[in-house]
């Protein structure tokens, strides 16, 4: 009787001993467990939060980057730029490229300049019309962009192509050049530009005044003197109201400094299409009265094509009627 007691009260002992370590074994992976997790919320906790910053920091360069985009108010640019040179050499590389001519002109996008550091007085549109002179269209934007750069124009430059077999008219392609820019841009200046002058002094400023302006003084194939005391040619400045008097010839006809308006003539032969108008001399004399006569309301033309490329705006057109 007393061997069966003491096995019986050993066995029921084994057993809570054994229930006793299985409950220790448990309450010590459960406690790892817990411990663990409280020590990864933390962690958690601190992710989240950085996620957070990283979301309002990129909010925060975000609205940086769109405050930098937007352009502060800019002063008006000063009535002579700082950054005239004045009289300066002409260089031309027989082996210059279109390509070469953009590369120096980075800030030129689709023939238009903006000065960045304020806004320019005036905004002025630069009218060339050519047929077959494109070496010489590339001198002159070699030298025409950083020229009117410097004197902190917002300008753009157009290139006016007469197509098609009848005689070079300049006079009509001005007016589709005046007619045209306007189609871009309300211009507050026009300078008709002859394609084979290129400007040695930028201190000769391509803005308009009270009168019209006469910018070629005096030019390399004449000794730099005035043709003649009504030459009214070249390259002019007219503004909007300038362009539609009609009465443009009784308007006084104002010149810079012959030591200022000095131009190089880039020297080219004549070619079918482009001969030497015999009359030349005795239009050039009449050119402030018949300006009007011979020119919006007698402007027929048919437009081919505008193209937009880096340094200039291209107007192709054809006059299929009238001389």
């Amino acid at each position: 009787m007393g061997f069966h007691m003491t096995f019986y009260l050993s066995y029921k002992f084994r057993l809570l001993l054994l229930f006793t370590l299985c409950l220790t074994v448990v309450g010590w992976a459960t406690s790892n467990y817990f411990v663990g997790a409280f020590q990864e919320i933390p962690k958690a906790r601190d992710f989240i939060a950085n996620f957070h910053k990283v979301i309002v920091l990129g909010k925060k360069e975000t609205l940086t980057n769109e405050a930098s985009v937007k352009k502060p108010d800019l002063d008006n640019c000063p009535s002579m730029s700082p950054y005239l040179r004045g009289q300066y050499k002409l260089i031309f590389k027989p082996d210059l490229t279109l390509e070469e001519v953009q590369a120096e002109n980075p800030e030129v996008h689709g023939g238009r300049y903006h000065p960045e550091e304020c806004m320019a007085l005036q905004w002025v549109a630069i009218l060339i019309p050519h047929r077959n002179r494109e070496k010489h269209l590339m001198y002159l934007l070699e030298h025409l962009h950083p020229f009117l750069q410097r004197q902190q124009l917002d300008y753009g430059i157009y290139t006016i192509h007469q197509a098609g077999s009848k005689k070079f008219n300049r006079a009509k392609l001005l007016n589709v050049g005046y007619l045209e820019a306007l189609k871009d841009e309300n211009w507050d200046c026009f300078i008709f530009h002859d394609v084979d002058l290129v400007p040695e002094n930028d201190l000769n400023l391509y803005k308009c005044e009270d009168q019209p302006k006469h910018l070629v003084v005096g030019r390399n194939s004449t000794g730099y003197r005035l043709c003649y005391s009504g030459y009214f040619g070249g390259v002019i400045a007219l503004s909007r109201e300038q362009f539609l008097r009609v009465e443009l010839h009784r308007m006084k006809i104002i010149r810079p400094m012959p030591e200022v308006g000095k131009y190089t003539m880039i020297f080219h032969t004549r070619n079918r299409g482009n001969e030497v108008n015999i009359e030349r001399m005795k239009l050039l004399h009449q050119v402030s009265r018949v300006w009007r006569t011979d020119g919006l309301n007698s402007c027929v033309y048919r437009l081919l094509s505008v193209d937009y490329n880096p340094l200039y705006i291209n107007i192709t057109v054809d006059f299929w009627s009238g001389p």
